[in-house]
């Protein structure tokens, strides 16, 4: 099957969309399949405002569907709502092409964060942009929940995953654990406003606190929390060892749907504190993890937990299964379109003999 994937997240950005369509798109492509990725990265860009880290791009409608029909495209993925997606929406729509969308981000909530507005000013645009898709991916019942509340219904589950064979509770720690005070509080994702990583370096559990990631927020917050860890990115065996090495893995944010941090701690054996929101909620279990409004709380609940069942929840979850609901989104897409296209030619063929 060939796929066009349309995104305003890839590379060189480290998110957990960037992560999920990147490792996506390998599976798929191993199986056979053909991917053509239209991102950022192929045209000018200019850097979003207050986050410059991330690039917005622009291209015309014409010159992304060029690329798509040259492609010979089956299926059309749109995986965000920024202006390389909002493009490729336009063209569909012009050509009268299929295509599908996913809701990845708490959008509403996470422009509330930066432009300090309301988050029910933003749901208009989110119905405009998801309402003509064929499907809507998502990743938990509760985003399902959420947009069925909004009036969009037409929603297909696709989860996400975690390397096993990276993310286990036998790497090595890093080497600056052995100097710090335990419990060592942890804290991976993001730097950024919208992650509310405040509130995890205010609490006031003893013990250490560990912050990996980076991000426009990373440099204030050094100032203001001098006596934090901050380790910057980590990637693959190293960022294993930060989780597999800390007694409680911190789960600040408020506008994630999902979260594929948790179920990486998850799969190292660490226990999880977080609020009970949209993504934990969905994921974890008492066994795994502690939801509580008072993040102390929820920490020190945390740190009585078995690591054994923070793995064993861990293992559910991979990246084979998430592929094959990402697929299987698609080609649901086309079975409803091939049924439409035979009622309109059973509908002919009977109007014929009339």
């Amino acid at each position: 099957m060939k796929i066009a994937l349309v995104t305003d997240a890839w590379h060189p950005q480290v998110n957990g969309v960037v992560r999920t369509l990147d490792t996506v798109v390998g599976v798929l492509r191993k199986r056979g399949h053909e991917i053509l990725v239209i991102s950022p990265d192929q045209f000018r860009s200019v850097p979003a405002p207050s986050y410059p880290e991330i690039r917005l791009s622009y291209a015309r409608a014409r010159t992304i569907g060029r690329r798509i029909e040259a492609f010979g495209a089956d299926a059309v993925h749109l995986a965000t709502e920024g202006p390389l997606c909002i493009q490729a929406r336009r063209w569909c729509r012009r050509k009268g092409r299929s295509f599908t969308t996913a809701y990845h981000t708490q959008f509403p909530e996470y422009l509330a964060k930066r432009t300090k507005l309301s988050p029910r000013i933003f749901w208009p645009y989110i119905r405009w942009f998801h309402r003509k898709s064929e499907t809507i991916m998502v990743s938990t019942e509760s985003v399902r929940n959420q947009l069925r509340s909004e009036s969009l219904s037409h929603v297909h589950h696709w989860s996400r995953g975690v390397d096993l064979q990276n993310f286990c509770p036998d790497v090595l720690p890093p080497a600056e654990y052995d100097h710090l005070a335990r419990p060592i509080q942890l804290y991976v994702g993001r730097v950024a406003v919208e992650k509310n990583i405040e509130a995890f370096l205010d609490s006031d559990h003893p013990g250490s606190k560990v912050v990996v990631g980076d991000g426009p927020a990373l440099g204030g917050l050094k100032v203001r929390y001098p006596r934090v860890h901050f380790a910057g990115r980590q990637t693959g065996p190293a960022l294993a060892g930060y989780y597999a090495g800390a007694d409680v893995f911190i789960f600040p944010s408020k506008t994630d749907t999902f979260g594929l941090v948790i179920i990486e701690a998850l799969a190292c054996g660490t226990p999880v504190a977080a609020y009970p929101v949209t993504g934990p909620v969905d994921i974890l279990t008492p066994e795994s993890g502690a939801m509580y409004d008072d993040l102390d709380i929820a920490i020190q609940r945390a740190l009585r937990l078995d690591p054994a069942d923070c793995i064993a929840l861990g293992e559910q979850y991979s990246w084979h299964a998430s592929a094959d609901q990402f697929f299987d989104g698609l080609v649901s897409q086309e079975r409803r379109l091939d049924c439409h296209m035979s009622r309109r030619i059973l509908a002919k063929a009977i109007f014929a003999r009339v």
